[in-house]
């Protein structure tokens, strides 16, 4: 890591106002000494905010203006983290507080790659909720039933949200081009009342039928009472009655979130409704200086978390600028070239779709203005420190870019940006407010900084999932987080801490490669090898050998370019000579394709999994399924 920041803020381009407010806050009502350095100040209340997390989640009630009941009770502790119990007699509903009153305000600005553009006011929004409250009603939708959408990134997707939770629904998405198995593996489990569907769906300059998927899901949710496909005029002939908002307990359950599913069935993450929208309301406006008026963005499908991590953004009063299809149908500017239209001013994107942009030449920094833009938040997968001086060289000098980090387990984060201190090349900027961020070793004990090892939280905080569903004795949840370590959420991440207290991500610990018996990250090497001009991507996996663990490198060769001996050559020279002779694959093979969740992730468990001759459980939680077939039966892996 370099002492030379990227970036650091100025009141002219990025203020830190929404940060400043709460800690004034915190300092008139709980006494948190303030020096006026902003790295002193944060550091401040970021430790009060594990220290009391009860007054703080409360705090962020109260100087945000939730709608609702807090109560006064703030927190009840448990003997366990997963049983701490914040704001008990609160009670409120998520939709009314992102919704708001009904307003000429946009609420929604939709944008798609065919073309179609629709602007939704906030007045509009709530009539559209209303209409499909109706809907929801007439098949008998209340309090604990379960919504499911197998919808695209659109204003409708929104409105079945926000109608399902004013009744007190619980709701789960998924994006269309899930297949029929992949979208039963997920609704299938949750027993549905209502299924909402598309007929078709645009990508890539295509479009894509959805009945025939569509039937064969229907007949395979029997608890459903009706199935709505969501069309031109599909609520003309509802007969518009006022919205309901049913105010409801702080734990009562507003999301399903599915896991990635590639080593078995999805699991069924149960997220409660007030925990969620405190814990992205702090990310939003503390961390990424949200204010009402803005225009954010993020690039996501409804089958992926930043899509809920994005409809919250209405709570903050800011709009929402909406974008389904490909992100570089026609051209690798289609983004960017959004973000001018409408005057996008929170960027968000994946850290592949940068490294997409950086390997293709992208340079919108000399072709499009992004004078909107205050910060570009980057998640879904590690920045490298390329990525990160791609971002100031070739988009813009004068942004905040907030790496971010948590996942769907939390549906937020737990380390990530702060508009208030610098950007350094690869280094996210330290822990998000109340989390009580550690790395340790495999025996949980705390390491050095510098030092690479797990990942952990030794706070409560209000997202921590309700429950998984169908788990009996809560078997799969705790070990899902907390069976490893007693006492701490431990959460998969293999990482390490800068003496600044910024964090570096080297990739899930489950993926980690120990030959010799020494854990590494795969970050390292995905850093060296692609960034090479030749190559377009690659996927390592660790492969039992002889007793030990021999590191194998797949590549994608980009524009038909053969993987020589002199490439391979170079790759193991810059490998050893950048990082470390460990870090050096025993074997480098070429491959057409690499296999990636249908959020975008590389699946080195799969990949791992295929090689070793362990079986797949679940297939089609890979958008290129197709993929492994690259990577079987290859002579060069034999004993």
């Amino acid at each position: 890591m370099t002492d030379v920041p990227l970036w650091s803020p100025s009141p002219s381009r990025v203020s830190s106002a929404n940060l400043n407010r709460l800690f004034q806050y915190a300092h008139q009502h709980h006494g948190v000494a303030l020096s006026g350095v902003p790295a002193d100040d944060y550091a401040a209340v970021h430790a009060w905010s594990v220290a009391d997390p009860g007054a703080f989640w409360a705090a962020v009630w109260d100087l945000l203006g939730v709608v609702g009941d807090r109560g006064e009770r703030l927190l009840v502790e448990g003997d366990r983290l997963r049983d701490f119990r914040f704001l008990p007699d609160a009670t409120l509903n998520v939709a009314e507080n992102l919704l708001g009153e009904p307003s000429d305000e946009l609420a929604l600005l939709f944008r798609g790659e065919d073309g179609e553009a629709v602007d939704v006011t906030r007045a509009d929004l709530h009539q559209m909720v209303a209409r499909v409250q109706v809907l929801l009603r007439d098949a008998g939708v209340g309090v604990g039933d379960t919504v499911v959408a197998w919808l695209p990134n659109r204003p409708e997707t929104y409105a079945v949200m926000l109608a399902a939770a004013g009744l007190g629904a619980v709701f789960a998405s998924t994006s269309p081009d899930f297949g029929a198995d992949g979208v039963i593996d997920r609704f299938g489990q949750i027993e549905p009342t209502v299924l909402f569907s598309v007929p078709e769906y645009s990508y890539n300059g295509k479009r894509h039928d959805c009945s025939g998927r569509l039937a064969e899901i229907e007949a395979a949710l029997p608890s459903l009472r009706a199935s709505i496909v969501v069309e031109p005029g599909w609520l003309d002939a509802v007969t518009m009655v006022p919205a309901t908002f049913e105010r409801l307990p702080f734990d009562h359950p507003w999301y399903v979130l599915f896991s990635s599913g590639t080593t078995g069935k999805p699991k069924c993450i149960v997220h409660r409704t007030g925990g969620v929208l405190l814990k992205h309301l702090v990310e939003h406006v503390f961390h990424c200086d949200v204010r009402s008026g803005d225009r954010v963005f993020y690039f996501t499908t409804a089958g992926w978390m930043m899509w809920n991590w994005l409809a919250s953004g209405l709570a903050t009063g800011a709009t929402l600028v909406l974008y389904d299809g490909a992100p570089t149908f026609p051209d690798a500017n289609r983004l960017f070239d959004l973000a001018d239209e409408v005057g996008v001013t929170l960027f968000g994107t994946s850290a592949k779709f940068l490294d997409a942009c950086a390997n293709a030449g992208v340079r919108p920094v000399e072709t499009h203005q992004l004078s909107s833009v205050k910060a570009l938040a980057s998640t879904g997968s590690t920045l490298t420190p390329e990525g990160f001086r791609f971002v100031y060289d070739s988009i813009a000098s004068d942004l905040h870019l907030a790496s971010i980090s948590g996942g769907t387990d939390l549906c937020g984060c737990l380390v990530g940006g702060n508009p208030m201190l610098p950007v350094y090349a690869g280094e996210i900027q330290g822990p998000v407010l109340a989390m009580d961020i550690d790395v340790v070793d495999s025996e949980g004990h705390p390491v050095a900084d510098g030092i690479e090892g797990e990942l952990v939280c030794r706070s409560a905080f209000p997202s921590t999932p309700l429950r998984f569903w169908d788990d009996p004795g809560d078997v799969r949840y705790d070990a899902a987080y907390f069976d490893r370590f007693p006492g701490l959420w431990h959460h998969g991440d293999f990482v390490s801490r800068t003496s600044r207290g910024g964090y570096v991500i080297s990739g899930r610990s489950d993926a980690t490669l120990n030959p010799g018996g020494v854990r590494i990250g795969t970050a390292e090497i995905y850093r060296r090898v692609d960034t090479m001009p030749e190559i377009e991507e690659s996927v390592v996996v660790g492969q039992p050998w002889n007793g030990d663990t021999r590191i194998v490198l797949f590549v994608k060769m980009a524009g038909g370019e053969a993987l020589t001996d002199e490439v391979r050559d170079r790759i193991r020279t810059r490998i050893r000579s950048e990082v470390t002779p460990r870090h050096v694959p025993s074997v480098i093979l070429a491959v057409d394709d690499i296999p990636r969740t249908r959020s975008g992730k590389i699946t080195e468990l799969a990949v791992r999994d295929v090689i070793t001759g362990r079986p797949l459980a679940n297939v089609e939680a890979l958008a290129n399924p197709e993929a492994l077939e690259h990577f079987r039966n290859r002579p060069e892996l034999s004993a």
